[in-house]
């Protein structure tokens, strides 16, 4: 009988996960990679990878080649400093955060005369003042590097004013947007972006483990000039299996992964890329919107393209460092918190991939809890009043395909 039970049912016992990457995995894309494995030189998998290699230029917006290697996004930021940097020569880092910082240590692995325009974490990137960084260097950068959606901060920089600058003092933009692609727009073509970077375990639904880079013409160009100093990820011998007919790969690809992708991008391009966009908007709103009503300041810029990752500043009354641990470990609910010294400050909430409306509730109702457990006073389901409201002012809540 329920009076003579000793402890109380753990009803908090379901996890959420409501990180930047991993992301959760629509329960297709989950399935897939259940089957039986496939080799590579398969029939069976040519089909898939030709599928996949066909439709990624899709979600890029691009017509270049994406270049896909068996690595996180962080192989694919590699890849582009592994083509571009030549040793001594100058390279030009655009930082307002951690991934941004990611960008400067590739560059000085190998061996470039490193120049950092560096901003404050929870800033934009400053087109004027990377065009003065620029215009007092000796001689232009083959590549300057930035990031599109800074997933440390939540802020998104204004790639497109920034690659205007960068390609106006003849260089190449080289975007990370690991955490945006999907998320947030960034039609490369339509703004002449030379190099996009990102990975799969954030906004394409996919588990970590393939790195990709749609690269122009012009930068493949630039890359070839010196063709010393990498292998594995070496965008010309990537490009050459690409093109075969049928495709190939110069190394043996990450064949489920494959197939997990292949499924998601049917999910992402049925719902349609401004669709996706939309609901991004959406559920940064909501979020945005509950974070307020929690009585908590928000970091960084107001920004209506802000949609990878709401973040707020914790309240000085509590330890900020509990507030994910408590948020997990009782109540089955994993955020991200501060990296670097933003670390124990800041609270970061996910809403890039497959979420809908009920995982901005869920985060902001665990978040509430626990500021409240550790002392803060907040009023009970004001956050998520607040996020109910957005989501009927919009007339539906978002729910993604899959």
């Amino acid at each position: 009988m329920l009076s003579q039970m000793a402890e109380p049912p753990d009803i908090f016992g379901k996890q959420y996960i409501l990180t930047a990457g991993p992301t959760p995995l629509p329960p297709s894309v989950s399935a897939v990679m259940a089957e039986p494995i496939l080799y590579h030189r398969a029939p069976a998998f040519v089909e898939i990878y030709s599928r996949v290699l066909a439709r990624l230029p899709l979600v890029f917006q691009t017509t270049n080649d994406v270049l896909c290697f068996a690595a996180t996004g962080t192989g694919a930021m590699e890849s582009a400093a592994a083509n571009l940097i030549a040793p001594g020569e100058p390279a030009v880092i655009a930082s307002c955060g951690k991934f941004g910082e990611r960008w400067a240590e590739l560059c000085d692995a190998y061996g470039a005369d490193t120049h950092r325009v560096d901003f404050e974490w929870g800033e934009k990137v400053e087109p004027a003042a990377l065009d003065e960084a620029l215009a007092a260097l000796d001689r232009p950068p083959r590549a300057v590097f930035a990031t599109q959606s800074e997933t440390s901060t939540g802020v998104v920089n204004d790639i497109r004013a920034l690659n205007e600058v960068v390609t106006g003092r003849g260089s190449v933009l080289c975007v990370d947007a690991v955490s945006g692609l999907g998320a947030v727009d960034l039609p490369q073509d339509e703004w002449g972006v030379d190099v996009v970077v990102a990975g799969s375990q954030k906004s394409l639904m996919c588990p970590p483990g393939l790195a990709f880079a749609s690269v122009s013409e012009r930068a493949m160009a630039l890359a070839a000039e010196r063709a010393r100093g990498r292998y594995y990820l070496d965008w010309g011998r990537a490009a050459a299996g690409q093109k075969e007919e049928p495709p190939n790969s110069a190394f043996t690809p990450a064949v489920t992964l494959f197939r997990a992708l292949d499924v998601a991008l049917d999910l992402l391009l049925a719902e349609g890329l401004e669709r996706a966009f939309e609901r991004h908007a959406l559920l940064a709103r909501a979020a945005r919107a509950g974070v307020d009503a929690l009585g908590l300041e928000r970091f960084g810029p107001e920004d209506e393209s802000a949609n990878v990752v709401t973040v707020a500043r914790l309240p000085d009354d509590v330890d900020g460092a509990k507030v994910p641990k408590l948020m997990r470990d009782s109540y089955g609910v994993t955020i991200a918190g501060g990296q670097g010294h933003l670390k124990g400050k800041i609270a970061r909430i996910a809403h890039c991939g497959y979420y809908g409306a009920f995982d901005v509730v869920i985060a902001l109702t665990a978040l509430e809890m626990a500021l409240r457990d550790l002392g803060h006073e907040a009023e009970a389901g004001s956050g998520v009043a607040a996020a109910q409201r957005v989501f009927a002012e919009a007339g539906a809540a978002p729910t993604p395909v899959g």
